[in-house]
């Protein structure tokens, strides 16, 4: 998931793969801080041969749609093959509408132009070993607990694509209920670090990303609960959580404080 951007600027080392992913349908909603939910949403992988196709979808109340799909190899490590990522509608206040090739080394990035067509600009960019576009969730459940500092790579947009680092520390472990049980689950802490003058000046104009915290539970099949931060550049912390089906419109949002 991780819809806000990140990278290794250098050589890098693409994650070994412990737990390969398989195919999945997985329920999730998207929460403000006070817990009202915004958008339903769905995460769809499907393997063919050596591949993963992932397909992570939110549709918001307000019409809006973030929608990503992402296509990647896990034989011994992770790596990505193509991402395409948009973002559009009243939430966002610019639509993002970028497709990565890694294999081309391409970024293509789509805009509403003045004159109702869209403005296309191709961009060539130098794709690190370990660029995780769409991927930070698989990559992440491979992280150990136990591990240090775990430094991968993305592409944003700022309006122009850049590479940047997402830096992955294991945090203390939370408890979490199921069916009123308590269970423990790791927590990973990610700072995206901009590098070179930008993050120098970053925390001085108050633009630094704030960090987002993910929270997988272990084990033989480590399993995404969920994610906090904002979908996009300067957007308020949101939550994206996993769900299971209700039989009220209205079960899965809780009261404003």
């Amino acid at each position: 998931m991780l819809a806000c951007a990140v990278s290794l600027i250098g050589a890098a080392e693409p994650v070994p793969v412990h737990h390969p992913e398989g195919t999945v349908h997985g329920f999730l909603a998207l929460t403000t801080e006070q817990g009202q939910v915004l958008a339903g949403g769905d995460l769809i992988e499907v393997v063919h041969g050596d591949r993963v196709m992932s397909h992570l979808t939110f549709h918001f109340k307000d019409g809006s749609l973030d929608d990503e799909t992402t296509v990647y190899t896990q034989r011994g490590v992770f790596r990505l093959i193509s991402d395409h990522h948009i973002q559009r509608g009243p939430y966002f206040p610019h639509p993002l509408d970028m497709t990565i090739d890694v294999a081309k080394g391409v970024v293509v990035t789509r805009s509403p132009g003045k004159d109702g067509k869209d403005e296309v600009a191709t961009d060539h960019i130098k794709m690190p070993a370990d660029l995780y576009n769409g991927l930070v969730t698989p990559v992440i459940k491979n992280v150990s607990p136990d591990a240090g500092e775990t430094k991968v790579s993305m592409i944003v947009a700022t309006p122009k694509p850049r590479v940047v680092t997402l830096v992955i520390m294991p945090q203390a472990p939370e408890t979490f209920y199921l069916a009123g049980l308590p269970r423990k689950s790791a927590v990973y802490e990610i700072k995206i670090d901009l590098g070179g003058i930008a993050g120098v000046i970053a925390p001085v104009v108050g633009k630094q990303p704030p960090n987002i915290f993910m929270s997988i539970e272990g084990g033989q099949m480590p399993a995404f609960l969920r994610e906090t931060g904002p979908l996009f550049e300067g957007g308020a912390l949101l939550t994206i959580s996993l769900i299971g089906p209700t039989w009220s419109a209205s079960s899965h949002d809780r009261p404003s404080r």
